[in-house]
């Protein structure tokens, strides 16, 4: 069987992404009175061991990774780019050659996107995206378990993305194509996503539409979505406090939903800039459920990329 990386959700078969979403939400279910680091029935990674690369500080991703590996029964190694060779100069694909010696699949959280797909290229593992300038998809499956743990149809939702297009909207972008959800996105044009992504979705029939206020994207919409104004390596940081300062998710801004709707953030957050405190801890905040499903998306996409589901 040839090898399953993880790097961008447009690369991966709708039915093998509905497949890891099943198996998170059925594996959560099945483990909901057991302890934290208690291991799942069958261990279904025993003696497996995954390698982790963090080029950028991380909680969640770092987190859930390691809880996940130990649930499924197997260990994980975890290092810094800058304390490896790969941190003084050792290349990408000589780093994923060895590597490959040692463990059974890599997940790196990484600046530059063509740094994994290069690890990915060389490695003779499974190499997992935990994170790029360019996207994020291990959040967008926690993000869509969350949803549909919470009774949400996703082929009939929209889901209304406001603020920065960036690597977390890239995601989004590409998983609509999946499955089916419809896909509002209010930015500025200064931050708007990728022209290609969207008009690539568009050609693959996903309802994505682009908008120029957050009022627009929001109006009647099932979720409202919204990510820090700005990211780790960010140089623009008060240009993008500037232009972004309109597309906050507000009180006011969350009526323009549906009255039921949910509200959802990756975090961290900062309140008071991307979104109101009233709303990321108010009622319709479905955030921790988000961060919590990290760990059981985490470990589908393991079991997939390893040929465990």
């Amino acid at each position: 069987m040839s090898k399953r990386d993880f790097l961008d959700l447009i690369d991966i078969p709708a039915a093998d992404l509905r497949a890891i979403l099943d198996d998170a939400l059925a594996t959560k279910r099945a483990r909901a009175d057991k302890p934290k680091g208690a291991v799942d029935e069958g261990a279904p990674l025993a003696d497996h061991m995954l390698a982790m690369i963090f080029e950028k500080a991380s909680t969640r991703t770092r987190f859930s990774f390691e809880v996940g590996m130990h649930q499924l029964g197997g260990s994980a190694i975890v290092a810094r780019a800058g304390e490896m060779q790969l941190g003084r100069g050792e290349t990408v694909e000589d780093t994923a050659l060895v590597l490959s010696r040692y463990v059974d699949a890599i997940m790196i959280r990484a600046n530059d996107h063509a740094d994994v797909e290069a690890l990915a290229a060389a490695a003779s593992v499974p190499v997992i995206n935990g994170l790029t300038d360019r996207s994020h998809p291990c959040q967008i499956l926690a993000d869509l378990m969350t949803l549909e743990e919470h009774g949400f149809d996703l082929a009939n939702s929209h889901l209304a993305w406001v603020g920065d297009g960036n690597n977390v909207c890239t995601s989004f972008i590409q998983a609509a194509t999946k499955f089916g959800f419809k896909l509002t996105i209010g930015t500025p044009a200064r931050y708007a996503p990728d022209e290609e992504d969207v008009e690539a979705a568009q050609d693959l029939q996903a309802r994505v539409h682009l908008y120029d206020t957050a009022e627009e994207a929001v109006a009647g919409a099932d979720v409202v979505i919204a990510d820090t104004f700005v990211s780790m390596g960010d140089a623009d940081a008060d240009e993008r406090l500037d232009l972004l300062e309109d597309y906050a998710v507000t009180t006011d801004l969350m009526e323009l939903a549906k009255p039921t709707a949910r509200f959802l953030h990756c975090l961290p957050a900062h309140r008071g800039e991307e979104v109101d405190a009233e709303v990321i801890d108010g009622p319709q905040s479905l955030v921790f459920d988000e961060a919590e499903n990290r760990v059981h998306a985490q470990k589908a996409i393991l079991k997939w990329c390893l040929n465990k589901l």
